[in-house]
């Protein structure tokens, strides 16, 4: 399976990494790829780097303005125009979607992913990483969306919510295998 993680490039509190490595050796040792923003630095390179050491392969899609980031060992490497098109080609290069701890840039790629979702512009799972319960307050406006009928389908539906990161491999390989 290919997952497309959307995170932060920031170098973040061991709360955090802790919880990424643990996910990424997951993700790497069950045999799947890594699909992420292509960064070699903070919580990306994290992840990166569980991925790589425990066996997975690295799909980077960058962007030009950040070329110098890249990772230079990554098993595939793009480099997109701009970060609408970054967003599109990682969708289109992913079997499944999670969404980890990040600021701006991953609470934009959040909610186009799942927008695109509830749109049926694509069907695959996405999983809402809630570590350390960073995004208890994001889970609260879902669920009021939901409850007030700002959604046309169940919250259920749309994305798959975990406090872990085995709970979340978990659902993504019952979910892709069940495809198959």
């Amino acid at each position: 399976m290919k997952i497309c993680v959307f995170l932060s490039a920031a170098d973040l509190d061991e709360q955090y990494t802790e919880a990424a490595r643990e996910f990424a050796e997951r993700v790497g040792g069950g045999g799947h790829a890594l699909v992420w923003g292509g960064s070699d630095t903070g919580l990306m390179k994290v992840v990166a780097d569980g991925v790589r050491a425990s066996g997975g392969r690295l799909v980077g899609i960058s962007v030009e303005f950040l070329r110098t980031f890249a990772r230079a060992d990554a098993d595939k490497m793009v480099f997109a125009a701009d970060l609408a098109e970054r967003k599109a080609l990682m969708l289109a290069e992913s079997d499944a979607v999670v969404i980890m701890v990040g600021g701006m840039g991953t609470l934009d790629e959040a909610t186009e992913i799942l927008e695109l979702r509830k749109h049926g512009r694509h069907d695959k799972p996405v999983v809402l990483l809630n570590t350390a319960g960073f995004y208890d307050g994001l889970i609260l406006q879902l669920r009021r969306m939901e409850t007030d009928g700002f959604l046309p389908i169940p919250l259920a539906q749309l994305v798959f919510l975990a406090d872990n990161g085995a709970d979340a491999l978990a659902h993504l390989e019952a979910v892709v295998s069940e495809r198959r």
